[in-house]
């Protein structure tokens, strides 16, 4: 596998933390860098998934009245609670 090597500057609280998570772990500081940078990317790219899905939605017309969902809201935890509402 091809690598880069990229440099970043960490608070000296952030590095040490992870210095005794990567030595309790049995892990370099490069295997977590690694994995924390995977996981943010990952978290990310499906965000910007997810909001883009959304917008199609909304541009769709797929919406519910704000009034519906705060009537729903209220109704939680009552002993009659309305139905979920439905685009």
């Amino acid at each position: 596998m091809n690598t880069r090597v990229v440099t970043a500057h960490l608070p000296v609280e952030l590095a040490d933390r992870m210095d005794l998570i990567a030595k309790g772990i049995d892990r370099p500081r490069g295997w977590i860098v690694k994995q924390a940078v995977r996981d943010w990317i990952e978290r990310e790219e499906l965000r910007d998934r997810l909001t883009r899905e959304a917008m199609a939605e909304v541009d769709a017309g797929h919406v519910v009245e704000d009034e519906v969902v705060r009537a729903w809201v209220k109704s939680l935890g009552t002993d009659h609670p309305l139905p979920k509402p439905r685009p």
